[in-house]
Parts: structure tokens; sequence; C-alpha cells
């Protein structure tokens, strides 16, 4: 069954997850995620992109990213995960591979998940049970966002740069978000969305969404068509 092709668009928010085979861990050691973050900016900056969020855990990579032209995404997690894993393999003296096949993705809504998307990647650690603030994790944009600390990698997104007349109210608010746990539904969309590549949104979004892409960007329904569903498809073809 061929693979379902990605829904990206110029300029829409992307949430990325790439994993480690087999759920194997990806950074070993403090500078392993170092170099990996260097890597990631200069990529994003040859390729369009924009980092808004970010978390490095162990064994997996959450990014939050918008990207000048439809395909920028995909060239950023290509160059940057070759790079990576060069360097692993020579680093370590391993061979094969390091990542779990493709990275997952999915479009996201500004007005209805970006900032939730956002706490949602810098609460991993949190939920992973690491630390019991985000602001003690160090491989995140949780300090950027959220405390102000400087970072060249980090681009704020227009919704982010709402939330206050300067960079102290805008940190404020958004630590205030943090105040609140995401509600379980929200972070099942997320997922959800994230591991099967849909859209991550309300009904207009995502009808946009399929749209401008011509293809579906929603969960199909399960079980075998009706056979009317079979007829109006075979008159598309």
């Amino acid at each position: 069954m061929p693979r379902r092709a990605r829904l990206t668009l110029p300029n829409v928010p992307m949430h990325v997850i790439q994993r480690g085979n087999n759920r194997q861990a990806c950074f070993f050691a403090d500078e392993d995620y170092r170099f990996y973050l260097d890597w990631l900016k200069e990529y994003a900056s040859k390729t369009g992109c924009r980092i808004h969020a970010y978390v490095l855990m162990t064994n997996h990579v959450h990014l939050l990213v918008s990207a000048d032209s439809g395909n920028g995404v995909g060239a950023l997690m290509k160059a940057l995960g070759q790079r990576y894993v060069q360097y692993v393999n020579r680093t370590y003296r391993r061979s094969g591979s390091l990542w779990e096949g493709r990275f997952r993705s999915c479009p996201t809504q500004e007005e209805s998940y970006l900032l939730a998307c956002q706490r949602y990647i810098e609460l991993n650690p949190v939920r992973a049970g690491m630390v019991e603030h985000p602001g003690d994790y160090r491989w995140s944009s949780y300090r950027t966002n959220a405390q102000g600390e400087a970072s060249d990698l980090v681009t704020t997104h227009a919704l982010y740069d709402g939330l206050g007349a300067d960079p102290a109210c805008r940190q404020v608010a958004y630590r205030e978000l943090f105040r609140y746990e995401l509600e379980p539904g929200v972070v099942d969309a997320i997922r959800n969305a994230t591991n099967g590549n849909f859209a991550l949104g309300n009904s207009r979004f995502t009808e946009e969404i399929s749209r401008a892409l011509g293809r579906r960007a929603t969960p199909g329904k399960s079980g075998r068509p009706r056979k009317q569903d079979e007829t109006t498809a075979q008159e598309l073809i």
C-alpha cells in the first residue's frame, strides 16, 4: 500500500515527530544534543524554515516548524537526519538505521492549536517524568519562549508575538498558559493528527487543507466503501 503523501503548505505550521528506530536512544551525551541543535539551525536557514518550538528527548524529537515552501520541512528533516546519523555512527562506531522510517507530521491550525502544540512539545519532559517543571529541562525551547533565554534558533510565531506588547509581557502571558494542564482531548488530537499525517484543526481548517492539496486531510471511514461510494469514486477517476 503506497504511503500517504504529506500534507504540507507554505507558511502553515507543522508539528513534526522523529523517533529512534525501535524507540532506541538517539542522544547519548550533551554534545549530541548541542550538535543536533546547531545543525537544526543551519539547515532551517538553508531550507527556509522557522523553528517556533522544539524538544529533544532521549529517543525522539518534536519540532514546530513553518516553511517558506511546501517542501521546506521535508528538505530540512532529510538534511538534518542524514548529517546527524553520520555523526552518531562515526562517533559511536555503529552502523545502520538510527531513525524510525519517515518522520511524522501534521499541519497545525494557528488560531486553535498552535500555542497548545507548543505547550505539548515543551511539556514532554514533564509528562515523561524527567523533570517537574519544563524550565528544568535544557533541551527545549521553553526557556526561550517563557523565560527570555537568548536563542538564535527559535523564531517566534505571530500568534505568540500577539500575547503581549513587548518580550517581557509575552513571556509572562506564555508562562501563564502553563499553569493549566492540556486537556486530554487536545493531547489526543495532537497525537492522532501527527501520527496519522492528518490536519490538526477544526472542520473549516481541514476542509481548506483538503481543497488546497486536492486530497483528504482527515481520517477516512473504516470498512469497505458502500457501492454508492465506489460509484462516485469511479466517476472521479
